[in-house]
């Protein structure tokens, strides 16, 4: 007989126990990341044959009352083989007189090819389990006494033998001598290669992986009054370009309706066509006549109405600023529906956009549902709370609605403060199926601290379908690091790159090119900002050592001039510049080449200055209201951790404030350098791309979809 089949023929007499016992301790043998902890030697007989810890069932006089089964006992003889040559596990009293009767091992040829591994099916486990004495007792060799095996004791890790680690060879490097087997060891017959392999599971069945979980494609449309690049008045344009873009890289099939401006930047519209030649939309006791265009903007699909009518409601000369504004907006309301139901198209969601749009869901549900319109359901999303259309009751014989006493009730259009007016973003939120603002503060704001503008008792009726969703901004536009606008691309581990546009800004607006912190503002020259502390932190800042930048406008002349005023008296400092209008390479400079950015809001709904600010490492200094409270947070008081901490914040609406927020910025600039180069790489760490506004917005139309 062979060496290797002594060594088979000894493995075939090993008694078996209970299916339960084998799977305890093959589930105890698989664990690979538990080494067996090595002993130290003794000058006691080592065991070496494989014999040692097991016993011949029919050897009755030395069972101890351990009941093992034959794959624990396998791995009883590993515990005793798995050691370094140069140590050995000391043996029990008693166990070197077993030890004596055995007769010395005999080596296993190693193969060229090594037989393939046994493993045991179910059903021969149960025809071995069946011919065997159910239950057979082995002495288990060990430095102390045992527990049985399979009882859970705090010990069971000293006395349960683990297999050893993979070899580092089937990891990709050689075998070292630590980890061959040891001279005198027992190799497992089922496995004569040069060093020892780990014990592998039987192969499982194939079986093909769950399928992901599958969430619908929507069509969604999106009806507004402005859209970046082409029809850009304020933050609202840029929302709808921003969010836009994310809903269809999620896989929705996104439009956009808005109106033909005569005042379009059609150099960035690609493959302006007609689509639409015919569209009367009802208007009065008639139907004005309307041509459809269609064209991409920067991949967006995009439709303009363009109304052919003696009232030239889009070819004026600007968006905003005209008497008939509720009107023309009307009409774009009631176009906008019609085309949608003329041309077909039944989208799962409508969003609309601020009162300029409010009466879509108004004429949904009062006018076109019964024409078949019933699927579609709609969003709408509130930019501002100071804007909400109030007009007279022409407006309902105009569009078509008529039947004033239904809807100058106080549960339709009625406005809250004017008895005889209607509100038409009132009755955006009455007919909406869920209404959004752009910040969960600027939600609360208006809801419970009457900056609702006279809607805070409307927004508690309807409080169930009522919430705010922070706004992105567009990476792609917005970017230091990818900005096509500013002379010198910047990130987050190359900061002293900012400092390059900074000397630009100075060689452009001619400031003194020295040390001193840069404060800017970028924004519309309206009450709303704040443009009384405006005002006062541009001479604080001077009076402070450093320099003041401004950028913006206002439809008001009378705003306008009082700044024009301004920019004359301080036309000769080397520190100071004001720019009146609107530039957009000059904006991207700012952000890139100033230290801070100053937001002193009355009220701010979300604001966009403070987002993009942060991404340019330009630091906010801020009033907490609205988004600007969601999203800045002060170095020195907010109880955040300091690695979110990214800004200077505010909380009253005066010149101390102001003076003490602005303050701790510029002397933190000139005296902690090192903190402030902390805080710009907080603030250039935080994430306000579009990723989780559009996630929280499909989760609002899903919402209004079930319910």
């Amino acid at each position: 007989m062979t060496d290797q089949a002594v060594g088979i023929e000894r493995m075939a007499k090993k008694t078996t126990g209970t299916p339960q016992s084998q799977t305890t301790s093959t589930t105890r043998t698989r664990a690979p990341d538990k080494k067996t902890p090595e002993r130290a030697p003794t000058p006691e007989t080592t065991p070496t044959d494989p014999a040692i810890g097991t016993v011949q069932p029919e050897s009755a006089a030395v069972r101890i009352g351990a009941t093992t089964t034959s794959v624990i006992k396998k791995t009883a003889t590993r515990k005793t083989s798995k050691v370094s040559d140069s140590k050995t596990p000391p043996v029990r009293a008693g166990a070197a007189e077993r030890a004596s009767e055995v007769k010395a091992p005999v080596p296993v040829e190693t193969l060229d090819e090594p037989p393939p591994m046994h493993t045991e099916t179910a059903a021969e486990t149960e025809a071995v389990s069946a011919t065997i004495a159910p239950e057979t007792e082995t002495p288990v060799v060990n430095a102390t006494d045992d527990p049985p095996v399979g009882s859970e004791t705090e010990t069971e890790a000293e006395h349960i033998t683990k297999p050893e680690p993979r070899p580092f060879s089937e990891l990709g490097h050689a075998p070292t001598h630590a980890l061959m087997p040891a001279f005198g060891s027992t190799p497992e017959p089922e496995s004569p290669t040069g060093h020892e392999e780990p014990w592998h599971a039987p192969e499982p069945q194939w079986e093909p992986a769950a399928p992901p979980v599958w969430r619908p494609s929507l069509f969604i449309v999106h009806i507004t009054p402005e859209l970046a690049t082409v029809a850009k008045v304020g933050g609202l344009a840029d929302v709808v370009f921003g969010l836009t873009r994310e809903l269809a890289i999620r896989g929705n099939h996104v439009e956009i309706i808005l109106p033909k401006y005569a005042s379009l930047r059609y150099d960035q519209i690609f493959e302006l066509h007609e689509v639409y030649k015919d569209l009367w939309v009802p208007w009065y006791e008639g139907a004005i006549h309307c041509t459809v265009f269609f064209g991409f903007v920067h991949g967006r699909k995009c439709f303009f109405i363009e109304p052919h009518s003696a009232d030239d409601f889009f070819n004026r000369h600007s968006i905003y600023g005209f008497r008939d504004d509720v009107m023309r907006y009307a009409f774009f309301s009631r176009a906008a529906i019609e085309f949608l139901w003329k041309a077909g198209k039944h989208p799962d969601i409508i969003h609309c956009h601020d009162w300029q749009t409010a009466l879509v869901p108004v004429h949904l549900f009062e006018q076109y549902q019964a024409l078949g319109m019933t699927h579609p359901r709609v969003c709408t999303t509130i930019h501002n709370f100071a804007h909400q259309g109030i007009t007279g009751p022409e407006l309902l014989r105009a569009t078509g609605l008529h039947r004033p006493e239904h809807f100058f009730s106080h549960t339709r259009l009625g406005d809250p403060r004017y008895p005889n007016a209607l509100n038409l973003l009132k009755g955006g939120i009455v007919y909406s199926n869920f209404v959004t603002t752009v910040s969960p503060r600027y939600a609360f704001e208006t809801k419970d601290q009457g900056q609702g503008f006279g809607l805070e008792p409307v927004l508690h009726t309807h409080h169930i379908k009522y919430g705010g969703v922070v706004n992105g901004i567009d990476y792609d536009v917005w970017n230091p690091e990818v900005d096509r606008h500013i002379p010198v691309r910047y990130g987050i581990d190359s900061l002293e790159r900012k400092y390059d546009n900074k000397r630009a800004l100075r060689q452009r607006l001619m400031l003194a090119d020295n040390e001193k912190a840069i404060v800017a503002f970028i924004g519309r020259l309206d009450p709303q900002k704040g443009l009384e502390l405006v005002r006062h932190a541009i001479f604080n800042t001077l009076e402070r050592g450093a320099q003041f930048v401004l950028l913006g406008s206002s439809p008001d002349d009378r705003i306008n001039a009082d700044f024009w005023g301004l920019k004359r008296m301080l036309n000769d400092s080397p520190d100071c510049h004001l720019e009146i209008g609107f530039d957009e390479d000059l904006s991207h400079l700012i952000y890139a080449g100033a230290d801070m950015m100053l937001v002193p809001s009355r009220f701010e709904p979300c604001g966009l200055t403070q987002l993009i600010s942060l991404r340019y490492g330009t630091i906010p200094v801020v009033r907490a209201v609205g988004g600007l409270a969601d999203t800045v947070f002060d170095k020195d008081h907010s109880n955040r951790p300091l690695h979110e901490r990214n800004g200077y914040v505010f909380n009253d609406y005066d010149h101390r404030g102001l003076e003490s927020a602005l303050g701790r910025a510029i002397d933190c600039y000139n005296d902690y350098p090192e903190h402030f180069r902390e805080l710009m790489k907080n603030a250039m760490r935080c994430d306000y791309s579009w990723n989780q506004p559009g996630q929280d917005y499909l989760n609002i139309y899903d919402y209004i979809r079930d319910a």
